[in-house]
């Protein structure tokens, strides 16, 4: 009992500092690994030694790499890989390959061993996936060139964290047998558990969990989820892999499941937790007065990481012809160590590939890197045009070719309505502007949006819409009103304070998150903003009051009331029933696709009944052919190479459709 006593201590102990540190590090913008890392180093033996580095949190840190990994694997989608191929294998497959080699012969010359200039190499190799794709995604970046060739690089540094977690137990072992040997062995052991848990997933799975979800019991769900994760997890331990390899495949299998979505909302909480104390083992282990007597070589690592892994990501873009700035932000975004450099120093470290002062180093600099991270991707395109300007080099030649597309779609239109964001939000705004034959440019960051609303003879361009020049092709000075549909408000300011400058008159619509926001927008030249909370909770009110059989009348006075301190031109607009019955306005999980037949698609010559799309419960609601779109097609509509189905239904629907359409049933 007293041993039961001390763990309970220490874990309560370390809760409650992981609580306040945690909370402060995100109150400053910061991310929440930093801050985890932070309390390990300060209760940690090398700290206040408040908590012993001992086996049980290390057990317990294990199982949150465990769920990391499968996290990883879910999210691994192979068409997303098919389709970013060039970019993850050529460019991403490049960096990291070439990093390693790189780092690993420098560590080499400088008389660090083979083995472990092979795990420095692989550790400083990897960038943070969670720091970039949230700085990208809070500057509305996620989308923009630059982000989409990080993403697609850090897609192949993700994907290359298996093979290292191969490798590292392997360059760990003591063994008379050459180490080619070894390594071919761990090869082949992990190819046969790649294509056993495949065929487990097809076959045993798949109809495993359908006969679970039909029980509609969560607990038998969930408690399912874990026996197959950390099953997978000690088959490859037992053929003398790593825990995280079976993790990984698991969630790779469960994830071209229809249940994948639900088995990531229902895994998050623990992966969440237990990953927060892994990289409080990772803070303990991390001695910050050793750090500061080696502060010179933690330098000389941070300026490798930063310095010389960005260099060669812009070199590398450049190659793939990219434009020097969009070489030069991809580069800067990328510029860091990362979460799984962490998940590889902790395998390293217990097989003792590592010794001291390496992991240090390596610790030290991992951590000051990805702490500099956040600033570097918030201010990427600051930082690259003022590195292009003094080497006067040209940004990029194709904002003009953008702008220029912009400004031939708008050639000869007056009196439209300029849509800045075009996702769901703006193309209900499209539809609405339709109905009226009232002409609209759209503005957006997707490619994939902005392709399919151009095939469908939209006036869409691809383009930052707060860039005043996007702003200005988009014909600004003929335009009848500006609506921003994407809640962010420095976005939206950036697009008020432009507009207004070059057309006091124009109305301007902006959409807001919350009441919080809108007295800003309105004070900086909105006309009207609509916040999205405010919105929602009417119309739930709404729909209420009227099935409790209040008077329409009533129930259209009292949104008023609540509008008339917030709105002036929308007092009289009622946001219950008049908009339920509108058809084309869909609930959230309802969505349109387009795909897109090919020479080989399997619907290719057959009529849409014959494809059997109607099995998978989404709904063809047009079809495209040379240009002409034509709504509703009859079930005896021969389908031929190049026409575009558009389909409509849940994500899950939707995926089973174009699964039909283009592949065929093959069950």
């Amino acid at each position: 009992m007293p041993g039961s006593d001390v763990i309970f201590h220490e874990m309560l102990l370390l809760l409650a500092v992981a609580v306040v540190v945690v909370a402060l590090f995100r109150r400053a913008n910061l991310p929440a690994i930093l801050g985890y890392l932070f309390v390990g180093t300060v209760v940690g033996p090398h700290g206040l030694a408040w908590i012993p580095d001992s086996e049980d949190t290390r057990l317990l840190a294990q199982f949150g790499v465990v769920f990391l990994m499968f996290t990883l694997g879910l999210e691994f989608s192979r068409p997303q890989l098919l389709t970013m191929k060039g970019t993850v294998l050529g460019l991403g497959g490049s960096q990291v390959l070439l990093t390693i080699a790189l780092l690993a012969s420098i560590s080499w010359l400088l008389g660090v061993n083979f083995t472990q200039a092979f795990v420095l190499g692989g550790v400083v190799a990897l960038s943070s996936t969670a720091i970039v794709i949230k700085q990208l995604a809070e500057h509305l970046e996620l989308n923009s060139r630059h982000g989409r060739l990080g993403v697609g690089i850090l897609l192949f540094q993700d994907l290359a964290v298996i093979p290292l977690l191969v490798i590292i137990p392997v360059l760990g072992t003591e063994s008379e047998q050459p180490m080619i040997g070894l390594l071919a062995g761990a090869v082949l052991k992990g190819v046969a558990a790649f294509i056993i848990v495949v065929a487990s997933g097809r076959w045993l799975l798949r109809p495993l969990f359908r006969e679970i979800a039909a029980r509609r019991s969560r607990e038998l769900f969930m408690l399912t989820v874990l026996l197959v994760t950390l099953a997978a997890a000690w088959i490859t331990q037992q053929a003398g892999l790593s825990l995280t390899l079976g993790a990984f495949l698991a969630g790779m299998m469960l994830g071209e499941t229809e249940f994948r979505h639900q088995i990531e909302a229902d895994i998050r909480p623990f992966q969440d937790v237990l990953l927060g104390l892994f990289f409080v083992t990772v803070g303990m282990l991390i001695d910050v007065g050793q750090i500061f007597g080696l502060w010179s070589w933690v330098l000389l690592l941070v300026l490798a990481i930063t310095l010389l892994k960005g260099l060669m990501i812009v070199v590398l873009a450049l190659a793939a012809q990219a434009e020097p700035g969009v070489a030069l932000r991809s580069g800067i975004i990328l510029a860091q160590g990362g979460e799984f450099g962490f998940v590889l120093l902790a395998e390293a470290q217990r097989h003792q590939l590592l010794t001291t002062p390496l992991d240090q180093i390596l610790l030290g600099s991992t951590l000051v890197s990805m702490a500099l991270a956040p600033f570097l991707i918030r201010h990427n395109g600051k930082i690259a045009k003022y590195l292009l300007n003094l080497g006067d080099i040209r940004y990029s030649g194709r904002r003009t070719s953008v702008k220029d597309e912009i400004r031939i779609q708008t050639r000869g239109i007056s009196n439209h309505v300029i849509v800045c964001g075009y996702g769901r939000t703006g193309q209900i705004v499209g539809r609405f502007l339709e109905r009226e034959a009232i002409d609209y440019v759209g503005l957006d960051l997707d490619p994939a949006s902005v392709r399919n609303a151009r095939r469908s003879g939209r006036k869409v361009g691809y383009g930052d819409a707060t860039r005043p020049a996007l702003l200005d092709a988009a014909a600004l000075e003929r335009a009848c009103a500006v609506i921003v549909t994407f809640a962010h408000p420095p976005s939206a300011l950036k697009i008020i304070h432009h507009a207004r400058s070059a057309r006091p008159d124009i109305p301007i619509v902006v959409r807001a998150q919350d009441d919080s926001e809108l007295q800003q927008l309105k004070d900086s030249g909105a006309t009207e903003v609509i916040p999205d909370l405010l919105e929602a909770s009417l119309m739930l009110s709404s729909h209420l009051l009227y099935l409790l059989d209040i008077p329409a009348q009533r129930i259209l006075q009292h949104s008023q009331e609540i509008r008339s301190d917030r709105y002036q031109l929308l007092r009289s607009f009622f946001s219950g029933a008049q908009l339920a019955t509108d058809t084309d306005l869909l609930p959230s999980s309802v969505s349109s696709r387009m795909i897109h037949l090919h020479p080989e698609a399997s619907a290719v010559g057959r009529t849409l009944a014959e494809t059997g799309v109607q099995s998978s419960g989404a709904s063809v609601i047009a079809l495209q052919r040379h240009g002409i779109r034509g709504s509703q097609p009859s079930p005896e509509a021969l389908l031929l190479a190049g026409d575009v189905v558009i389909v409509q239904g849940t994500l899950e629907q939707l995926q089973r459709a174009q699964h039909l359409l283009l592949e065929g049933d093959k069950r």
